[in-house]
């Protein structure tokens, strides 16, 4: 019923808004009625779909069997219009590894043009999110491009309340307090808006980089939740709608190392969106120049594509493979 498919580590469930109906959920017959209607059927559709099945849970594993649930299509021609619902219920405004997931899912079903398509994902947030995505191959890998377009920065961007602006590297980021609370080494954040909101924490060495099994537990898993989720399962602060988590780190020329914990899901092994915002960030401090970055992250690496313009950016890509899972 629900097919599964992994990319970088990130797993997402993909199921069709018919075969919900069919499997007894109230889905309304389009997806921007589905986004206002969400408290009624999120929960439902995420238990029916990313539980584990009885006695099947691995032991150590996340409490779902996925990151996430793509709902959709809606349409048999694009544009293609999706919900990329997290398995705390809510939903998405847009998810890099989700969206090349679907995009996968769409070319198994013989949907995906080969000159591509536009994908609109709808939420409770505001209007819909659209992405143009298309078929392409890097480095002998299937796949996808993203334009995610241009990125936003600063506290405005992403609607952070409170925010003290400090120094790094001659430029001018962000002090999160609740941040600097969980470890005094977290001082210098940016945060970034792609479509969704991010906010990428910057350190100066590798190693110091938290991991996924440090962010899971406590007191990290608290404060973090706090931080990241809306509420009422999060704080919402500083940013009453929440936002996704990095810390990134520079190991070289055009290559950057990152960590994630994302709002609705919690420490990830890696996301595509979270990878374009590390990117972004890491070119508003002068630690990679525009052009090709790599960021890599537990579950892989993601190439990005920055584009400059008179000294901002204009545009971001992002190349996103998948396979299924069976």
């Amino acid at each position: 019923m629900t097919q599964f498919f992994d990319a970088r580590g990130n797993i997402y469930g993909v199921i069709s808004p018919q075969t919900l109906r069919d499997s007894g959920i109230d889905l309304p017959i389009d997806a921007a009625q589905c986004a206002l209607s969400r408290p009624a059927w999120s929960q439902a559709a995420i238990a029916l779909c990313c539980d584990w099945p009885e006695g099947e849970r691995p032991a150590g594993s996340k409490s779902h069997r996925s990151d996430g649930l793509l709902i959709g299509p809606f349409q048999s021609a694009p544009p293609f219009d999706v919900l990329i619902v997290n398995t705390d219920g809510t939903l998405a405004e847009r998810s890099g590894n989700g969206l090349t997931i679907f995009s996968q899912s769409l070319l198994e079903q013989a949907l995906m043009p080969a000159e591509g398509a536009l994908l609109r994902v709808y939420h409770d947030k505001g209007d819909a999110v659209e992405t143009s995505v298309k078929p392409a191959e890097v480095d002998g890998v299937r796949g996808f491009w993203l334009d995610l377009g241009q990125p936003c920065f600063g506290p405005s961007a992403v609607g952070a309340q409170t925010v003290e602006r400090r120094e790094f590297n001659g430029h001018e980021v962000s002090h999160v307090a609740p941040l600097v609370q969980l470890d005094p080494a977290w001082q210098h954040s940016q945060f970034v808006r792609i479509g969704n909101p991010h906010c990428v924490t910057l350190l100066t060495d590798v190693a110091a980089l938290p991991s996924n099994r440090q962010m899971g537990e406590s007191p990290w898993a608290e404060g973090l939740t706090r931080i990241a989720y809306a509420m009422p399962v999060g704080a919402g602060q500083p940013c009453p709608a929440g936002v996704n988590l990095q810390w990134a780190a520079r190991e070289s020329a055009q290559r950057i190392v990152a960590r994630v914990f994302e709002r609705g899901e919690g420490p990830t092994a890696s996301s595509g969106t979270s990878a374009s915002a590390v990117a972004c960030a890491a070119w508003s401090v002068g630690w990679v120049a525009s052009g090709a970055v790599q960021v890599v992250m537990p579950g892989g690496t993601a190439p990005v594509l920055l584009e400059q313009e008179r000294g901002e950016l204009v545009r971001v890509r992002l190349f996103g493979t998948a396979r299924s899972m069976g």
